[in-house]
């Protein structure tokens, strides 16, 4: 097999350089760089068998595991794509990634056997599940059957610009999105952050975020490139501050990235002030805003350790960052900072026109390749121009409006459409609208955010209902849990008989946030 510069070859090295060295762990169970090679390379060899072509997709239905990195490099060392699945999200949406992708293999793990019954379905496409040894109606392998398989390397040529995995968000329009990337803008991603954060062998990762949230890749790519160790969260230490702050402190974490809601939750209830935690070098947080005020509480218990905010949709991994010298003195927000190296950013304005102020532009080895399967968004997502030479130069275009301050750094003015970020996760409000609309007792629908006392988004909807239709606060909650994540389901709702408009007819999302609402868990 060659796939030299490609991801797999990050645990190829790792393995010669440290093969009995822990490379991912997750509670009590843990894999060596020598034991992860070969359960890729088994893996691979079984999908290879399976009848599994370059560039095929095969799906990850599974939470937190140490089994987790062995799935992902043993699919890539295939040359298939691997697309992560949230366990937890609703069935209908699962079926619609399995088939808007056309996976026909799932690797899943024990934990998930009595969910995998209502996924793997003769009608969802799925062919063939490994992981699990259970009763259903289509090929299952377990994953003892899995180590039976052959270690050697597959024969296939990987290059770095075949596609490795696609991360899917959601949709404008209800519809999730898949983003495709390349093993090129992965490892560019892993090399920017080892260059900046400096990281070595001697790194212990803390790995917080679930492999379909983009976050993630930090620690399943950029610790093999250096031959570091990950400590994957379990399910049990995120539902809880206190465990989770234990487990930075048992396992002496020196690399911790989150999204800043994590961080804040542990400085409200894990008990900072008396763990040690003086093996952590690096804070790094993503995903959302980080309210200064807490933000300089942090710095204030981890004076010892240093803090960056990274700013970066998943389509370009990440493309600015910010470290912070020093407390700030106000509790002004953050900025994003300025492009990571070898990348090169535009903002312009409405016209397209060069501008201090305007919408961010970027174009780096992090972007991704495309929108799997949208030839629309794609023709929408890049801004295009040509060089001196007179070569096409292609620049994602973000959506986030910035402005470009007197020191060179950005600050962070807003969204120029409708996706916000809640709890750490993107969401588009009309995907919230979509689904709502779905309920046959609603007309009409506006959803909207509201600030909490944390400075987090909240997300709010009003409803107007068919003439003579009725319903409540449970059956709506219901509803929505059909078709969204747990994420995106608004914390308030209301029901009303019209709503306050403009003056050219629009609805007054303004007015709308001196309702009265129902609020619910």
């Amino acid at each position: 097999m060659k796939y030299t510069y490609t991801l797999p070859s990050l645990v190829e090295q790792s393995a010669q350089k440290h093969p009995d060295k822990v490379a991912f762990r997750c509670l009590k169970h843990s894999i060596t760089y020598a034991k992860l090679e070969q359960k890729m390379h088994q893996i691979a060899n079984l999908l290879m068998d399976l009848g599994v072509k370059k560039g095929d997709r095969v799906g990850i239905f599974m939470a937190r595991s140490s089994e987790t990195a062995a799935a992902m490099y043993g699919i890539m060392a295939a040359g298939a794509v691997y697309v992560p699945i949230n366990p937890s999200q609703p069935v209908s949406r699962t079926h619609f990634l399995i088939k808007d992708c056309g996976i026909q293999h799932l690797i899943t793990n024990k934990e998930q056997k009595r969910n995998i019954g209502n996924i793997a379905t003769e009608d969802s496409g799925i062919k063939t599940v490994i992981g699990t040894q259970t009763e259903l109606s289509i090929q299952t392998i377990s994953w003892e059957e899995v180590e039976k398989q052959k270690s050697t390397r597959p024969d296939i040529t990987i290059l770095e610009q075949d596609t490795a995995y696609i991360l899917y968000t959601s949709g404008s329009t209800g519809t999730p999105k898949g983003i495709m990337h390349s093993h090129y803008s992965g490892m560019a991603y892993a090399k920017l952050c080892a260059e900046v954060y400096d990281l070595n062998e001697d790194d212990i990762f803390g790995n917080h975020a679930p492999i379909y949230f983009d976050i993630s890749t930090l620690g399943f790519f950029a610790a093999p490139l250096v031959g570091a160790t990950t400590v994957v969260a379990s399910e049990a230490h995120i539902k809880m501050p206190a465990s989770l702050a234990q487990l930075i402190e048992k396992e002496k974490i020196t690399v911790w990235y989150s999204v800043p809601l994590a961080l804040m939750q542990m400085l409200q209830r894990g008990g900072l002030e008396n763990r040690d935690m003086s093996a952590l070098r690096w804070v790094v947080f993503a995903g959302e805003l980080f309210p200064t005020k807490h933000l300089k509480s942090l710095m204030n218990i981890w004076s010892h350790a240093s803090f960056s905010n990274a700013y970066g949709p998943t389509e370009t991994n990440v493309c600015t960052y910010y470290n912070l010298s020093e407390i700030p003195k106000t509790d002004d927000p953050i900025s994003i900072g300025k492009p990571w190296n070898n990348t090169e950013m535009l903002i312009l304005d409405s016209e397209d026109k060069e501008s201090e102020t305007g919408e961010l532009h970027i174009r780096s080895a992090t972007v991704m390749q495309a929108y799997w399967g949208r030839p629309d968004l794609n023709a929408k997502a890049f801004y295009k121009r040509e060089n001196a030479c007179g070569l096409e130069q292609k620049f994602y275009r973000t959506g986030d409006l910035v402005k470009q301050e007197s020191d060179g750094n950005l600050s962070f003015l807003g969204r120029k459409d409708r996706q916000i970020k809640t709890r750490g996760f993107r969401v588009e409000l009309d995907e919230i609208t979509a689904a709502l609309l779905k309920h046959e007792a609603i007309e009409e629908v506006a959803v909207y955010t509201k600030k909490d006392a944390e400075d987090q988004n909240l997300i709010e909807a009003v409803l107007i209902l068919k003439n003579g239709a009725t319903t409540n606060e449970e059956n709506l909650i219901q509803h929505l849990k059909q078709h969204l994540s747990w994420y995106a389901i608004p914390q308030k709702l209301l029901i009303t008989k019209e709503f306050p408009r403009t003056p050219t007819g629009k609805i007054d999302l303004k007015q709308l946030t001196n309702y009265g609402v129902v609020e619910h868990e």
